[in-house]
């Protein structure tokens, strides 16, 4: 791990960016993440770095372009998840190094941005995926994002109380959000093809107990393929390491622990030398796909690796409702009542 997290900070531009790769397009979700890798790795002032490069580049309505290359917008459009993931990173840095003053600092850039979050609430629930140009939210909700900023809105509420300024309408928020995820599936464009709506839900925290272990049972077998990890779309021969150690992250979530490990070692086929992570793999071709080693894969695994080994006061936050604010509903009791067979199959 300590390879990888030194992989990942070789990629990090001289002013803090924190890039898919060096010269490569960044995003805020792909770039949190990255960040707190390198937290769990013990490079403080390397997430610190990356976490300034966004807050100085956060726009007065609190949202982010889609994409940068070398510090310019390549792609301006404001996205939900992105305005709100800043909140899970400055939570979590505060749970590895109990950084005070960079909680402070950061602090009205994530107001900002879970402001903007809540202003882009669907009357059913659900969030908005984007900004339209005349500063409306888009009508359309995706799964996977919102599942996120289920998280990041509980992660906010977290972030108020330390700061000692409640945000109640986050509160509110994230309560209705979280409603929508489990109970109207109608309210969010339908992308079942891809792994990310299956286990999200899970992995954001908005199912739990008994809820989440059907989810993940529901398409096991249309997603993992046994030895490899888990495809990105269900109907393309192409297994991806960030998707297969987040499923890992949403296994350890609802208890099942050894089905997570299982993902995590499965996935060690896309490890390079250096310690970085390919993408993925086209496994019916045998060939490397995406042709790049991406900062969010690599990250995406040292994420797992704490979660599984408990490494940090961290390791929790994806599997340990006890980390944030309850959310949920009043029967959230885990059960590990089923775990996936060896041949990809789920036996009770």
């Amino acid at each position: 791990m300590r390879r990888t997290v030194a992989a990942i900070a070789h990629e990090q531009e001289r002013d803090g960016a924190l890039p898919w790769f060096r010269g490569g397009q960044l995003d805020v979700w792909d770039s949190v993440e990255a960040a707190m890798a390198l937290d769990v790795g013990g490079e403080h002032a390397r997430a610190r770095a990356a976490y300034r490069w966004l807050a100085g580049r956060q726009r007065p309505d609190g949202s982010w372009a889609a994409e940068y290359r070398d510090g310019s917008v390549t792609a301006p459009a404001a996205e939900s998840n992105h305005a709100g993931y800043l909140a899970v990173g400055v939570w979590h840095s505060w749970l590895v190094s109990a950084d005070e003053q960079l909680v402070a600092e950061l602090w009205p850039a994530v107001r900002r941005g879970l402001d903007l979050v809540t202003r882009m609430q669907l009357p059913g629930g659900a969030v908005g995926w984007a900004l339209r140009p005349d500063g409306t939210p888009d009508g359309t909700a995706l799964l996977t994002g919102n599942a996120s900023l289920f998280q990041a809105l509980r992660c906010g509420v977290a972030l108020a109380a330390l700061q000692g300024e409640p945000q109640p309408d986050w509160d509110l928020a994230a309560a209705d959000l979280g409603e929508a995820v489990r109970t109207r599936p109608e309210e969010f464009a339908d992308r079942s093809r891809y792994s990310m709506d299956w286990y999200y839900p899970v992995l954001g925290g908005a199912l739990t107990g008994a809820a989440a272990q059907d989810r993940l049972a529901s398409d096991w077998d249309r997603f993992v393929v046994p030895g490899l990890g888990v495809r990105c779309v269900a109907d393309r021969p192409w297994v991806t390491g960030a998707e297969t150690c987040e499923l890992a992250l949403a296994l350890a979530a609802a208890g099942n622990r050894d089905a997570a490990l299982e993902q995590l070692a499965a996935m060690q086929h896309l490890r390079h030398d250096d310690g970085s992570y390919w993408t993925g793999l086209v496994y019916a071709d045998d060939v490397r796909w995406p042709v790049e080693r991406t900062t969010w894969t690599a990250a995406a695994v040292v994420l797992a690796a704490d979660a599984l080994a408990r490494a940090t006061p961290a390791a929790g936050l994806f599997t340990d409702l006890g980390t944030l604010p309850s959310a949920e509903p009043a029967d959230a009791t885990r059960t590990s009542d089923w775990l996936p067979g060896s041949a990809g199959t789920v036996r009770p």
